[in-house]
């Protein structure tokens, strides 16, 4: 078997790539009416819109006595006002007014980060802002797409977002902790394939001629109010880095073509996952479940936001009691199934980004040393 566990791809390796793209927010969160803050990669934001609408997002912290501008208020077109003596910040984070005085200092300014709204998020970049790529932006499409409908929710989970990944990498989890909605027996007895290349890992795994378990039961007779019988079961879990990992769900009527991709009779969704490092130990969690069938009712999109959210808060009290096991048992190494294949890629690819990181930063050091 392929060596699945590279230096530092453990449990005391929960860093992450600031190089990146992270979700700072739905986009109706961030809005005209208040400055919203969050910290993402431990860099602490003050996230608004401008008059044209424009998603911003400095700094949380102003120049000149660290007062959170996310406290402050929204001035002129595209700018925000400290809450606590009055300085002002365009939207590239330069202070354009100061109380009491004509001359403003020069180097006055917050740092602004490259921002993009994409797939129904406002997504930020922590680190370079030379190497912002908005191409790197995960694919997402589905949530913006015409022939699918759904919704989701936040969660704010108090673990360290690998945690949150090696969860959804993994499923046969779903047989213990979700036994009874989408948990069934065949999870740990089918084989899964595991690809990957420098930016993505892909699981699959694929059941035949299983009894649905409740939750694709139900949602087969929302489509087919007469369904009973046997189903074929897939699961492709597909991770994008840094942090964003979209599954193709579904059953169909046995043998009828669903595992080879005809699935008009069955029901296909999308569980659609993007997690943001908010430290060591916390995340924000964005999730939202996609469906491409009876998209005019709003009754199955609430039944189905509902349904997953409580499916995902049995996942949010384990990541939670898992987090404090780790901070208790701070020498122990994970031990690895053949199961955590996907999950241990994902640890490498973003143990390779770190590293790479890391490097450059030490580059970047040693040559100001050497000039000075």
């Amino acid at each position: 078997m392929t060596d699945l566990s590279p230096s530092g791809a453990t449990a005391k390796n929960m860093a992450y790539p600031l190089n990146a793209w992270y979700v700072a927010g739905w986009d109706y969160e961030v809005n005209r009416k208040k400055i919203l803050s969050r910290k993402i990669a431990d860099r602490p934001m003050a996230l608004y819109r401008t008059e044209e609408g424009r998603p911003v997002a400095l700094t949380d912290a102003c120049w000149h006595r660290l007062a959170p501008l996310s406290m402050g208020s929204l001035v002129g077109p595209d700018g925000v006002q400290c809450p606590y003596h009055g300085l002002q910040y365009n939207s590239a984070g330069r202070c354009t007014f100061m109380p009491a005085q004509k001359t403003i200092n020069p180097s006055a300014m917050v740092n602004s980060f490259p921002v993009v709204e994409r797939h129904r998020f406002i997504w930020v970049w922590p680190g370079d802002p030379m190497l912002a790529d908005a191409a790197l932006i995960p694919d997402m499409h589905q949530m913006g797409s015409d022939e699918w409908a759904g919704d989701g929710k936040t969660i704010e989970v108090r673990a360290n977002y690998q945690l949150v990944l090696d969860n959804l990498m993994d499923l046969t989890h779903e047989e213990f902790l979700h036994s009874s909605s989408i948990g069934q027996k065949e999870l740990s007895e089918s084989d899964i394939e595991v690809t990957h290349d420098d930016r993505t890992v892909t699981v699959s795994r694929f059941m035949e001629n299983i009894d649905a378990p409740p939750f694709w039961l139900k949602n087969m007779r929302d489509k087919f109010p007469d369904f009973e019988g046997k189903v074929d079961r897939w699961q492709i879990i597909e991770f994008q880095m840094p942090s964003t990992i979209c599954i193709d769900v579904g059953v169909a009527k046995a043998g009828t073509g669903g595992l080879t991709g005809d699935r008009s009779q069955g029901v296909n969704g999308y569980v659609m996952n993007t997690i943001s490092p908010v430290d060591q130990a916390n995340a924000m969690y964005y999730w939202a479940f996609m469906r491409n069938y009876r998209l005019e009712s709003q009754r199955i999109t609430t039944e189905l936001r509902d349904g997953v959210h409580g499916v995902f808060a049995e996942d949010e009290e384990m990541l939670t009691a898992q987090q404090q096991a780790i901070v208790e048992n701070p020498d122990h190494e994970f031990y690895n199934l053949n199961i955590d294949a996907g999950g241990m890629w994902v640890r490498r690819l973003i143990q390779r980004a770190v590293e790479a990181e890391r490097s450059m930063m030490a580059s970047d050091a040693d040559l100001s040393d050497a000039k000075g």
